[in-house]
């Protein structure tokens, strides 16, 4: 891998094209500066940042009003407030687009495939806005959905969020167990459900979930229900159809303050109950918008799909496509049934020019050598994103080899937390293996050493060292804050603390090696869990790997689980050429001590592994709401193993 020569590299009439260059010669006009690079706009965004999102504000034509004030309280990031004057709906923002062209376009694997106008959208949200105006519902009020990623999901939260109430939602393959934590918290009014929904070709039935639900979150007033899987209404719900059925006039959009809650999403909660992380409605907009517009380069017209459920912060990033004019794409189902090209037959006939998946889908895709390239037509694709996780240097060139030459692989990284990206693409850049092709605009981000002192070409400590719009406006339930600030603040004073282990590049680009609390620490080295994972994962066997650090005799040992091909069993042989690839590939430091073969990892709902409930395991310590993991059967295969009492 040579670092120095870029895998992609832009051409000048794409950049000439992209939203990001007309918005140098916007602040180059304005500032009379004469900045010519994203580098320079990068530093001008960091050192004049409320003169940038003003501009940001002005060229993505946010619908309000700006207020004179654009920021206060600048200098102590917990207390910062942005364009605290300002007014505006989040709704009417992404519903700016009214005619016959398609807004949203969706697929339930091969049960349901239909489509919404741009007028067939703003009609069905007036009129639910309507309903649930009558029935009472007021701004700051909450409103909920367990929902599968479809189209009346992002009806509801348009008509939710019409008239200033919060939305709050997770995906129907959670337990009730699950969503009521979640919900339980947060005591939503309403309740948006589907009688079933479809994965891997089976239906599933989730009225017995619901009743569940119903019955123990006591806010809950109304339940509306959707008829997707043929399953019917069983629990005396409210009748979707029905209330969409009432046609009305115009939507009259509440206005609300840039900083009131906007959205309630919740963390993975595998060390406790869910933490209620609060968006702001103008500081996720505007930060989409940015995104959006200048670092995914979207168009009016572009069609944006993401793999994603509702259970993920993906989905509120996706659905803000809208507010650029770009039709969304929308997918439930299993992403390999019946196999694995279902998603790339889907690109074509749609024309897709953004695909957004996870960093564990392209490396399935690499493991079952799948080559979409040549076999479908990919030719308006410009882009593919990759997130959930770390995407190895491998998956890059297996993308630049096997799905498309030209296009900016867009690898990104922020999280729940400020439900966008601290890291992420730029249509104006290369990209080179393996690192995340920048900063996002007006975000300062670092990376630290444990004293606080700045690092490049050194790993450490992501951190953000100014306020920005995005931030958690506070945690449900958190009125004095402390939970908040032990999350972000308690580590360095006055300095946002993300939690992933990462490097700055000399292209100014971000290497990420995993999370912070899941490093490994043998001998009192520090070690990123992804750099074990990318080397072992390429040997034929490995189909998968976990790897967290044991406490033994007064150190911590690295201790490797795979999960191997069917039919191979670990051997003396294949332990030995794992360690020497770790070795060879890493640092003796890497070299696990133990490896055990498992049949499974466990792994939260949207797909992420948590090393840290297997470390818990390891050392026979209680693991909180296992409810919250997609498979919690499996930290079971990790309990008392003879072969790590020695």
């Amino acid at each position: 891998m040579n670092n120095d020569i870029p895998l992609w590299t832009p051409s000048q009439a794409s950049i000439d094209a992209a939203n990001m260059s007309a918005f140098i010669a916007q602040v180059n006009r304005r500032y009379d500066l004469s900045i010519t690079d994203y580098d320079a706009l990068y530093q001008w965004s960091i050192d004049d940042k409320e003169n940038f999102w003003s501009e940001i504000w002005d060229f993505c034509g946010i619908v309000g009003e700006r207020g004179e004030r654009i920021l206060i309280d600048g200098d102590e990031i917990e207390k910062a407030q942005w364009f605290p004057d300002a007014s505006l709906n989040f709704a009417e923002n992404l519903l700016r687009k009214r005619n016959s062209e398609i807004a949203i376009y969706f697929r339930a694997e091969d049960q349901v495939d239909y489509r919404l106008t741009y007028e067939e959208l703003y009609q069905q949200v007036a009129s639910l806005a309507a309903w649930l105006k009558s029935m009472g519902l007021n701004p700051g009020d909450r409103v909920a959905a367990y929902l599968p990623n479809i189209p009346e999901a992002v009806v509801a939260m348009l008509a939710a969020t019409s008239l200033g109430a919060v939305w709050t939602s997770t995906s129907p393959d959670f337990g009730a167990a699950s969503v009521v934590d979640r919900f339980g918290q947060t005591e939503p009014r309403f309740l948006f459900t589907v009688d079933g929904y479809f994965y891997n070709g089976k239906s599933h039935e989730i009225s017995d979930k619901i009743m569940q639900i119903r019955s123990r979150v006591n806010s809950i007033e109304q339940v509306v229900q959707i008829d997707l899987a043929g399953f019917g209404n069983n629990i005396g719900a409210v009748d979707w159809a029905d209330i969409i059925a009432n046609p009305v006039g115009n939507i009259d959009f509440v206005p609300r303050r840039f900083n009131d809650p906007l959205y309630v999403l919740y963390s993975s909660g595998t060390t406790g109950m869910p933490k209620c992380i609060t968006h702001k409605v103008g500081g996720t907009l505007i930060q989409h918008l940015k995104e959006h517009m200048l670092h995914c380069d979207l168009h009016p017209g572009d069609r944006v799909f993401y793999f994603t459920t509702l259970g993920w912060m993906m989905w509120n990033w996706l659905v803000s496509a809208l507010a650029s004019e770009a039709a969304l794409v929308l997918y439930d189902g299993s992403p390999f049934y019946p196999d694995g090209e279902v998603l790339w037959r889907y690109a074509e006939d749609i024309g897709l020019t953004f695909f957004g998946t996870s960093a564990k889908y392209i490396d399935a895709m690499k493991n079952a050598g799948l080559k979409p390239q040549g076999k479908f037509d990919l030719a308006p694709l410009r882009a593919l994103a990759s997130t959930g996780s770390v995407l190895a240097p491998e998956s890059f060139d297996y993308v630049y080899d096997n799905i498309k030459r030209d296009l900016c692989l867009a690898s990104v990284s922020g999280g729940t937390d400020i439900v966008s990206c601290f890291v992420i693409s730029c249509p104006l850049l290369p990209v080179y293996c393996g690192e995340i092709q920048c900063r996002g605009l007006g975000l300062a981000v670092a990376v630290f050493d444990d004293d606080g002192n700045s690092l490049r070409n050194r790993k450490g400590e992501l951190v953000c060292t100014e306020t920005f719009p995005c931030q958690p406006v506070y945690f449900w339930g958190d009125p004095g804050g402390e939970k908040y600030h032990e999350a972000y603040f308690a580590r360095f004073d006055n300095v946002w603390h993300h939690g992933d282990y990462v490097m700055l590049t000399d292209h100014n680009g971000i290497v990420i090696y995993g999370r912070s609390d899941a490093t490994l620490n043998p001998g009192g080295v520090r070690i990123g869990t992804a750099e074990i994972y990318r080397h072992v994962e390429q040997l034929e066997e490995v189909v998968e790997s976990i790897v967290v650090g044991q406490d033994w005799q007064d150190d911590v040992r690295v201790v490797l689980f795979v999960v191997l091909q069917a039919g191979r069993d670990l051997d003396d042989e294949l332990t030995a050429r794992i360690r020497q690839t770790v070795r060879d590939k890493c640092t003796p430091r890497h070299v696990p001590s133990k490896v055990v073969q498992v049949a499974d990892i466990p792994r939260t709902k949207s797909g992420k592994i948590v090393e840290l409930a297997v470390r818990e395991v390891v050392h026979n310590r209680p693991v909180k709401n296992l409810h919250s993991l997609a498979n919690p059967e499996a930290l079971e295969l990790y309990r008392d193993l003879a072969q790590l009492q020695d």
